[in-house]
């Protein structure tokens, strides 16, 4: 075996090793729930993976500077969207009403690209049998279609949003559920919270119990 095959073996182990490394510093998530941004870094990846293998005579360190680049874009972009919910809508998307209240939203799948196909497909998939028994029906970022079926067709389902996301008050949530910020904010107030920034995660269901959990609070 000569020289360049053994750098062409060595270089693929190598390159494994590596993106498996990274990978790992990315963070766990589902495939089907990949951001567009994980999609072109994979995509990239990839590209750059096949470069430093084909190309043996190119010093290694051509791949492995644009890889660690790509690390620091993807961490340093989930870092942010941590920290911004502007940020994450236009990176993640954000989930979209497809059937509210049993009536079908044609102009949210028209804005989708979404056709009758593609919602039909998924109700089979969920096992719904008619249109009629959805009560909600959420497209989400992933593309997966959340469906929330009429009480008697499957049991007590709820259709829950969240009034309150990393401190932020959601008005097109509130608005949804025919609520104001000032009725949420004397909702809190009954329950001792002064600030919704005091709260990272808070939710009504349609039997209006109240879910909420407080930023960083002791275990």
């Amino acid at each position: 075996m000569d020289i360049q095959l053994w750098t062409i073996v060595f270089r693929t182990v190598l390159v494994y090793i590596i993106i498996l490394f990274i990978f790992r510093l990315m963070g766990k998530r589902e495939i089907g729930e990949l951001s567009i941004l994980d999609l072109v870094v994979f995509i990239m990846l990839a590209e750059i993976a096949v470069f430093s293998v084909e190309e043996p005579t190119e010093s290694f360190m051509h791949a492995f500077v644009p890889m660690i680049v790509l690390l620091i874009i993807q961490r340093g972009s989930a870092f942010i969207s941590l920290k911004s919910q502007p940020f994450r809508e236009m990176v993640d998307g954000k989930p979209s009403m497809i059937i509210r209240e049993g009536k079908i939203d044609e102009r949210e799948m028209r804005k989708q690209r979404y056709n009758f196909d593609d919602l039909m497909q998924q109700l089979r998939e969920n096992g719904t049998e008619k249109i009629s028994d959805v009560d909600f029906a959420v497209l989400e970022p992933s593309g997966k279609l959340s469906v929330f079926e009429k009480q008697g067709n499957g049991g007590e389902k709820g259709f829950i949003t969240p009034l309150i996301a990393d401190g932020k008050v959601q008005y097109e949530n509130l608005k949804q559920n025919n609520r104001d910020e000032e009725w949420l904010i004397k909702e809190l107030q009954k329950r001792g919270y002064e600030n919704p920034k005091q709260i990272s995660f808070l939710t009504v269901d349609n039997q209006n119990k109240w879910y909420i959990d407080e930023y960083d609070e002791k275990r």
